[in-house]
C-alpha cells in the first residue's frame, strides 16, 4: 500500500508542475493538465484458466504537451481502474461450470508519444506503461471452494496472488477538437501476471503446467484538457 501512495504523489506533482505555457523559439509549447474518465475491457492471455473478458471502469490525469511544430506531441497519464474478470470454475458436487467474477485494482503510469495523423485532431499513441495492482479478488465470497477448470484441486480462492508490479505497452488512437478529445486504447502486458503464483505451492494435482498469463485490456475514455 505504501508503494501505491508513492505512485500516486510521483504522478500528481508531476501533473501539476507541467501546467504552464513556454516559448521554444517562435513557437508556443503548450503544457496542460486533463481528467480523464471511461470505461474497460479485461482479461488474462492464459493457457491455464479458461478466462472471459468483463467490463470496468478508468480514470485519472495526464500533463500533455502540445508542440506545433513537431509531428508529435507527448503526455504522461496517471490512471486509476477497477478491472473485472471471469474464470471458469466447477462444483465437485454437481460437476456444473460456471464463471466466475474477479475484480482487480490497478494503477498505471505511462509515457505517450502521439504521432499526429490530422494535425493534433487525430493522433496515433503508442508508448510504456509501469503498472502496480492489487490481488485477484472473488467479487462474491460464495464462490469460495469452487475448483478452476484444467485443475483437480486448485481452488478459486487460490489464484488471488498474482505478480503485483507489471510493464505493459500501450497503442491507440485520440480524436477531438480544443479541449476534449475521445481515446481508444490498447494495454498488452509484457511481464507475466500470473508469475507470483509459481510461488505459492498450490495444490495443482496432475496439472504441473506453469503459470503464465499476460493482461490485456481495451480502455474507451473521454478527457478534458485544462
Amino acid at each position: 500500500m505504501k508503494k501505491l501512495k508513492y505512485i500516486l504523489l510521483v504522478a500528481v506533482s508531476m501533473a501539476f508542475v507541467t501546467f504552464s505555457y513556454a516559448q521554444h523559439k517562435r513557437y508556443a509549447i503548450k503544457n496542460g493538465i486533463g481528467i480523464q474518465g471511461g470505461f474497460t475491457q479485461f482479461d488474462i492471455i492464459t493457457d491455464n484458466f479458461i478466462t472471459k473478458k468483463n467490463n470496468g471502469f478508468i480514470g485519472g490525469l495526464s500533463a500533455s504537451v502540445d508542440i506545433p511544430h513537431k509531428w508529435y506531441n507527448v503526455s504522461y497519464n496517471f490512471l486509476l481502474s477497477q478491472n473485472n474478470i471471469d474464470i471458469a470454475a466447477f462444483s465437485l458436487l454437481n460437476s456444473n461450470e460456471e464463471f466466475v467474477e474477479y475484480k482487480l485494482l490497478t494503477a498505471q503510469i505511462s509515457f505517450l508519444l502521439h504521432v499526429k495523423l490530422i494535425k493534433s485532431n487525430l493522433t496515433l499513441d503508442v508508448g510504456p506503461m509501469l503498472q502496480y495492482n492489487g490481488d485477484l479478488e472473488l467479487k462474491d465470497d460464495s464462490k469460495e471452494g469452487l475448483i478452476v477448470v484444467n485443475y483437480d484441486s486448485l481452488l478459486t480462492e487460490d489464484i488471488s496472488k498474482i505478480s503485483n508490479f507489471n510493464v505493459n505497452g500501450a497503442v491507440g488512437l485520440s480524436a477531438g477538437f480544443g479541449a476534449f478529445r475521445l481515446r481508444a486504447q490498447y494495454i498488452y502486458g509484457f511481464t507475466n501476471m500470473l508469475n507470483k503464483l509459481n510461488d505459492e505451492d498450490l495444490n495443482v494435482g496432475s496439472n504441473d503446467n506453469k503459470f503464465k498469463g499476460n493482461q490485456s485490456m481495451i480502455a474507451f475514455s473521454a478527457i478534458i484538457t485544462f
